[in-house]
């Protein structure tokens, strides 16, 4: 195939570089370039071709492959990892039964949990150990006079529902 002859240099060419260097673009070469000619020098050979297709077809064969291979890899460092949580929780079981065969042990969780006492001792259960800060404030006395409320009364139902199910303690109701 034949190459196109390049244009001979214009005599505007200094007037055209003055003008780039005005408008604050970078000044231009002179030389421009024509896509249909870069475009028809590039010559493809057929082993050229054959090699593409090759890089292609190697590309298309390998991507998913790859990605196959980066999911296992995941796969496999999360099964990795379970594994070392599962082996953890059999040592700490394993410290859990050998406590178990220790009788000082036996005696000190039958006393806590099941509050079982040897002959001879007496039990003392405190029924009320809470903090002060947790108690309930006193109740005040009830006063003569009336005072008006706001009328909104829809919030302060939902507050005092929700305080009364987050109570830590329940106060007794007085005998009558």
């Amino acid at each position: 195939m034949a190459r196109r002859p390049v244009p001979p240099p214009s005599a505007s060419l200094p007037a055209a570089s003055a003008r780039g260097r005005s408008s604050g673009r970078p000044a231009t070469t002179g030389r421009t370039v024509d896509v249909r000619e870069w475009a028809g020098g590039i010559r493809l050979s057929g082993f050229a071709v054959i090699m593409l297709s090759l890089v292609v077809l190697g590309t298309w064969v390998l991507v998913p492959t790859i990605g196959t291979y980066l999911g296992q890899k995941q796969k496999i460092a999360a099964l990795e990892n379970s594994v070392q949580v599962t082996e953890e929780q059999i040592a700490e079981l394993e410290r859990e039964r050998d406590r178990w065969d220790d009788p000082a042990y036996i005696t000190t969780q039958a006393r806590e949990r099941l509050y079982y006492v040897k002959p001879g001792e007496v039990p003392y259960l405190i029924d009320f150990d809470l903090d002060p800060a947790d108690l309930p404030p006193e109740q005040q006395e009830v006063s003569d006079e009336l005072e008006e409320r706001p009328a909104d009364w829809l919030p302060q139902l939902l507050r005092g529902l929700t305080s009364a199910g987050l109570a830590k303690t329940a106060v007794e109701a007085p005998n009558r």
